[in-house]
């Protein structure tokens, strides 16, 4: 059942891949009619449609948002819908759209309708070349060279700005490359971890998108999902910050990835041919200090490389094996 200041919770994005586990978790937790799931045109998985209500929205059209919050009667948005960062450069305008009009919607039928607390994805692609590489800090430069990146930190900006004007609770975490066994990547620079796992199990081969000695801080769904729903229920006392919370789990290069992976699958093979996401990469922290979220509301993961490299490759073992992969 929900908790008396979440009631009824609608999931934007809810069948990308942070959005889809995101909702099962959600109804898991709160009761399976009081969390909408929402998309845009991908069909749901049957999992999704089977648990709970699903509806078809376009967050860039205020208007089908709003049906659904009054039809629903919602109370709290978790806003997951995005262009990631590699869609992002090849459409960047889709991306802005997406990214701004989409949230200043969302954010302003928050207001409209005095909800409870509103989560707002940010990302590790806020910082940029000029910012540190190592343990990157909580408040630092934020000159990002992407779009997606660009839409992050105007995103974190109008987040806090709500907070501060409208006393609207908005809360957000920057998160690192996500790394999940049950939906396939969605656009992002980071989606080669996922895509190796996936590879390795089907052909025991990859060409790898970004050199072999690009580090980039990454983690396990499990702790995503963990992070997020924290973060939502902490206490609003103890936050000094809103919208633009550091995480980490791990951080690895694709060769390292790709050498945890051979202790499971001794034969398999990685090529590296980096593409234009590699200019991405390079801009993009190598590991990241997040000693303000584990301060202000006990963020602590749980996975490492060598649990999070077991425990995936079993479940994608079991998933290929039914022909789900």
């Amino acid at each position: 059942m929900p908790t008396d200041d979440m009631k009824r919770i609608l999931v934007t994005g809810a069948v990308g891949q942070i959005g889809s586990e995101l909702t099962m978790e959600l109804r898991k937790k709160y009761g399976n009619d009081n969390v909408i799931a929402t998309g845009h045109k991908t069909k749901p998985s049957s999992r999704l449609l089977d648990s709970g209500p699903f509806e078809f929205i376009d967050i860039t059209k205020k208007e089908t948002v709003e049906r659904i919050v009054k039809k629903y009667d919602v109370d709290t948005i978790y806003n997951m819908a995005a262009i990631l960062s590699a869609v992002g450069e090849e459409k960047p305008m889709l991306c802005w759209n997406v990214n701004i009009n989409g949230l200043y919607n969302i954010l302003e039928i928050a207001r409209e309708y005095e909800m409870t607390r509103v989560f707002i994805p940010s990302s590790i692609a806020v910082f940029g070349p000029n910012t540190p590489k190592e343990n990157t800090p909580q408040d630092t430069v934020l000159k990002p060279t992407t779009m997606y990146g660009l839409t992050k930190v105007a995103g974190e900006l109008l987040g806090d700005y709500y907070f501060r004007r409208f006393n609207l609770d908005v809360r957000g975490i920057r998160y690192p490359g996500i790394i999940s066994s049950e939906t396939p990547p969605g656009g992002g620079t980071t989606d080669y971890a996922v895509e190796m796992f996936y590879e390795a199990i089907r052909k025991k081969k990859y060409v790898c998108f970004v050199k072999k000695d690009t580090v980039l801080p990454m983690m396990y769904m499990p702790d995503c999902i963990k992070a997020t729903i924290d973060l939502m229920e902490a206490d609003i006392s103890k936050l000094q910050h809103h919208c633009d919370f550091n995480i980490a789990s791990m951080s690895f290069s694709a060769e390292e990835l790709a050498d945890e992976i051979k202790k499971h699958i001794p034969d398999f093979r990685c090529e590296y041919k980096p593409d234009f996401r590699q200019a991405i990469a390079d801009s993009w922290p190598r590991s990241i200090d997040d000693s303000a979220a584990r301060k202000e509301w006990g963020w602590e993961p749980r996975y490492d490389l060598s649990s999070m490299t077991k425990d995936m490759l079993g479940k994608l073992r079991k998933r290929h094996e039914m022909g789900e992969i």
